[in-house]
């Protein structure tokens, strides 16, 4: 129960979930004084970690006849990890956390007041609340990455081995000119020339990078970064048109540009290739870890799926297919 530090949205969830501890014992006159004295009750958080069940019990404050107790102090603060924790040590912080606690109540009372715990769309974040606390359980049940055995990860990496190939990589250098006849006859000055050479004439001629002043070396002016293959694109990697992309394949010799410009975008572009990465195969030894996180979200999924078949078997669930193909979409 995380509070200075979560987003509105998790505080209004957590409003929500506060809403659902008495939302069953009221009733639309109120509740009655048996429940009323129920709910008022001191209680034991059973998640306070290093406290007894006496210590857990003791009254830290009261928000009306409703006690906020040591325990539920102690769970609020065990559910933050370990470096939020460490914002609550003074004494000034911890009264903030008591505070963010006591307005979270105050809150709550609020809402109920002003009828909105009835309201339609509280009721749907409360169950989508509900629900992630269900996945919640789900993901802490399912095993770490790092407790599967190692024989099942490596089975995963031989029967999957292409998904660890990467690709070729270029990294790409480019002068952008206007001018067709222009950008060919600086194609033949640059056939032999060096990387500084060609840093100079980035500065010279490209369109948009006239400043002589850079502060970046010559050998990295007009670098465009590292491409893949086309096809074999990864997903942070530059974005290059189609035109580009092909040409900065075909260019043979690291230091080499390509033959001609190529049309693009508007522009005319000078490709010059920098280095090369050859495809390779990553190890075992490279791959693991992220097999053993693919694993284990493949395994939650799977229980996840489970555990909605199992309840539609034990709860009726129908659907009106005609009614729902009247509903149309429409953007706003």
């Amino acid at each position: 129960m995380q509070f200075r530090g979560l987003n509105r949205e998790r505080l209004g969830i957590l409003l929500l979930v506060v809403l659902s501890t008495t939302l069953a014992c009221r009733s639309k006159t109120g509740p009655s004084s048996e429940k009323l004295e129920q709910s008022n009750a001191i209680r034991v958080n059973p998640t306070a970690p290093g406290l007894t069940p006496e210590q857990a019990s003791q009254v830290l404050a009261r928000v009306g006849d409703k006690p906020i107790t040591l325990g539920d102090y102690a769970a609020a603060l065990a559910r933050m990890d370990r470096f939020e924790r460490l914002r609550y040590q003074s004494p000034e912080r911890r009264k903030q956390l008591l505070d963010e606690i006591i307005a979270v109540e105050l809150l709550a009372d609020e809402a109920r007041r002003r009828g909105l715990d009835r309201d339609p769309d509280t009721q749907l974040r409360l169950d989508q609340a509900l629900r992630d606390e269900v996945l919640r359980d789900l993901r802490d049940a399912a095993p770490t990455p790092e407790s599967l055995p190692e024989p099942e990860v490596r089975n995963y990496y031989d029967a999957h081995k292409e998904e660890f190939r990467e690709p070729e990589r270029r990294r790409i250098a480019e002068i952008v000119m206007a001018r067709e006849q222009e950008a060919r006859h600086l194609i033949d000055v640059l056939r032999t020339a060096s990387a500084v050479d060609w840093g100079q004439a980035v500065r010279k001629h490209s369109t948009g990078r006239k400043d002589s002043t850079s502060a970046l070396p010559l050998e990295l002016e007009g670098d465009l970064g590292i491409v893949s293959a086309p096809g074999q694109e990864v997903g942070n990697e530059p974005q290059l048109a189609e035109p580009l992309m092909r040409a900065a394949f075909a260019i043979e010799k690291i230091g080499s540009v390509y033959g001609e410009p190529v049309f693009a975008e508007g522009q005319y572009h000078i490709l010059r290739l920098t280095s090369r990465m050859p495809a390779r195969q990553r190890t075992f030894a490279e791959s693991q870890r992220s097999i053993r996180v693919k694993l284990v979200q493949q395994r939650v999924a799977t229980n996840q799926q489970q555990l909605i078949d199992d309840l539609r078997k034990k709860i009726p669930v129908s659907m009106n297919q005609t009614l729902l193909a009247t509903i149309k979409s429409t953007p706003q």
